[in-house]
């Protein structure tokens, strides 16, 4: 933003023969704030204004106002994009708003942008045949066919619920909701052996109820059924697929669980649901009809849209860029894990909390504001930094989600329109923080350009090969959820969220999730616990945190040079891990003091791997034999011997 001491005097200049007219300047008053100078605005400038306010939720807005000072992020960023080509019939890139982030600049990006719209517009479909599914519903049913009877695409939320209750009101505003949006009274069958929308005419919503309020351990119990709950797999054949469990802790105080199938819902969709929820309740509970609008679109109409559209050269243009992006790049990140790898992946997980405090959160935001990105960039930078230096991999790719509603038409509805981007960056040596994210802001803003390609295409164009071992494309995910949440409604309820749902699931190897709060930057790192312990979880939980602030204060230096952790932290772990209880024989090496081992214990157990176990015996004498194999080819003392192993028992005698 411009600051208010300095006045803009290039909007009006002054040739060689204007006249001033003195009499007319205000009387001079040091009193008086200066504000920056805004000359009347040009229609595209009020248009972009009031598009602005919408999106930013802001009351007024400044020609030298800056999109991202006022709260903007990537996602908002696409919400304004989406009503620039409605408004405007032009196609803005994203990184138009990067490169002009002030609403002036913006206009003149807008005024001469001559790109019109390459995506045909929306429109309902007929309901006269079989409806096919979006590219993502396909790659979900597929799943579903092939591992059935699974909870892995469940999608519960807890929702406690403080005052009277009028559950007729409820149900009511349930029975509305599946009225009003068709996925949430769709299954999916199949025809001539290819998969099909169902849609299901509305009925009355019956919400089950469990009455807990005579007993003590009320909400624990509510707490347990809704796991149960949540964990119970849906059968898209047959549906539902939403469910809703009301639990009664009390007159006034009740837990209200919801879950969904991920083929008719998504992130933000969850959102829709609790503020459509929230606002039909009021409605119905004071006798009043409903306050929503009817639906311009539903969910089938958007995927009838985009088998029409990504087809030919609309989806060879942008999976041209994809292919570039991801040419050469490695098949896996090979990340150093607890257990070996099963020969079929697993999605068993568990999450650990990670949380960047307060302090480190605003240098985090105002280390963006001076580079020109957004938190989400820096904070998938710092990841993918941490990563390379826990792999020892300078090329590796992170998947991360985006809306996928790039109509604001979609911000409504209830559907699976979320879709998955492969982020590739290169961390060669000497490169630094700044450098880094400046890479991750490029390689953001293409993805963003292209996000139309659906993952599922990717796979099936780029993934050579197809193991079971591991996901395709990439095996760590990375999330900064900024989707619209919470109920906004005024209710006689208090609606807040309930923690501890979360399944004990994880589709990738590592997930780190992030959300904005007031008190900083938090989530969690969810982990496969097939592959790494709790504690690595940890260890790798408070890295992240302490490597970003040593990113943050020294961007420039080599991100391969600086220390994973803190001059402190480094000292604290060294203290820990030095505070020996015992004394040990200042003149004894370790090759003495295994031989005593070995004489007092030789037949104790030395080493366990699986089902192989050797002795203290066993494990001398064949690490004795290596090492008469190594003198016979020639190896003498203090020379170095390199290891090649994996995990082992051989490695342990090595």
């Amino acid at each position: 933003m411009v600051p208010s001491a300095l006045l803009r005097l290039d909007s009006f200049p002054l040739t060689a023969n204007a006249k001033v007219d003195r009499k007319a300047l205000p009387a001079p008053d040091s009193r008086a704030e200066l504000r920056p100078f805004e000359p009347p605005r040009t229609p595209t400038e009020e248009k972009l204004a009031a598009l602005w306010a919408e999106v930013l939720r802001v009351d007024k807005v400044g020609i030298h106002d800056d999109f991202f000072e006022l709260g903007g992020h990537s996602l908002l960023a696409t919400q304004l994009v989406a009503r620039v080509r409605a408004e405007f019939a032009v196609e803005l890139p994203l990184r138009a708003l990067f490169e002009a982030p002030t609403l002036e600049r913006l206009a003149i990006k807008v005024e001469q942008s001559s790109q019109a719209t390459a995506m045909p517009a929306l429109r309902l479909a007929p309901r006269t045949g079989a409806l096919p599914l979006s590219f993502a519903q396909q790659r979900l049913w597929f799943l579903d066919r092939l591992q059935p009877g699974t909870a892995t695409y469940n999608m519960p939320t807890a929702l406690r619920l403080e005052g009277v209750l009028d559950v007729s009101a409820l149900e009511l505003a349930f029975t509305e909701l599946v009225r009003r949006h068709e996925s949430l009274r769709t299954t999916f069958g199949e025809e001539n052996g290819s998969p099909v929308q169902l849609i299901h005419a509305a009925k009355p919503f019956v919400l089950p109820m469990v009455d807990l309020s005579g007993r003590e351990d009320g909400e624990t119990e509510a707490l347990r059924l809704a796991r149960e709950e949540a964990e119970r797999p849906f059968n898209i054949a047959s549906g539902p697929l939403l469910r809703a469990h009301l639990f009664k802790l009390g007159d006034s105080r009740h837990v209200l669980l919801l879950t969904m199938h991920h083929i008719v819902s998504d992130g933000w969709s969850m959102g829709v649901l609790e503020r459509e929820m929230a606002a039909l309740y009021e409605a119905f509970h004071a006798g009043q009809p409903s306050p929503l609008p009817e639906l311009p679109l539903q969910y089938a109409d958007v995927a009838v849209w985009q088998r029409q559209w990504l087809q030919g050269e609309a989806l060879e243009a942008q999976l041209a860029w994809w292919r570039k992006h991801l040419e050469g790049a490695p098949r896996a990140l090979e990340l150093p894990t607890d257990f070996p790898r099963p020969s079929v992946q697993s999605f068993r997980g568990a999450s650990v909390p990670v949380h960047l405090p307060r302090h480190l959160s605003d240098a985090l935001r105002a280390f963006c504001q001076k580079e020109g990105v957004t938190p989400f960039m820096a904070l998938l930078g710092a990841f993918q930094a941490l990563l390379s230096r826990y792999c020892g991999q300078q090329d590796l790719l992170v998947g991360s989600p985006i809306a996928g509603r790039r109509f604001a038409e979609l911000e409504g509805l209830i559907g699976f329109f979320v879709n998955t981007l492969a982020l590739r960056s290169r961390l060669e040596e000497g490169l630094s923080f700044r450098q880094l994210v400046a890479r991750v802001r490029e390689a953001t803003l293409g993805a963003y350009a292209h996000q139309d390609v659906p993952f599922e295409k990717l796979v099936e164009s780029l993934a050579s090969s197809r193991s079971l071992e591991r996901s395709p494309l990439f095996q760590v995910f990375f999330a900064l959820q900024n989707a619209p949440l919470g109920p906004t409604a005024e209710t006689n309820l208090s609606i807040q969220s309930l923690a501890g749902l979360e399944p004990a699931i994880a589709k990738f190897e590592l997930e780190l999730d992030l959300w904005d709060s007031p008190e900083g930057f938090t989530g969690s790192l969810v982990y496969n616990t097939d592959l790494f312990l709790p504690a690595t979880a940890e260890r790798l939980s408070h890295l992240y945190v302490c490597f970003l602030e040593t990113l943050l204060d020294a961007p420039e230096q080599s991100i391969h040079r600086l220390p994973l952790l803190s001059e402190k932290e480094l000292h604290a772990v060294l203290v820990g891990f030095n505070r020996a209880q015992s004394s040990f024989p200042g003149e004894s090496t370790l090759v003495d003091v295994f031989s005593r081992v070995v004489a007092e214990h030789g037949g104790s157990v030395a080493l366990e791997f699986g089902a192989q176990r050797l002795t203290y015996s066993q494990l001398d004498a064949r690490a004795n034999q290596l090492a008469h194999l190594l003198i016979a080819r020639g190896v003498r003392p203090d020379a170095p011997v390199a290891l090649a192993l994996e995990r082992s028992v051989e490695l342990i005698v090595s």
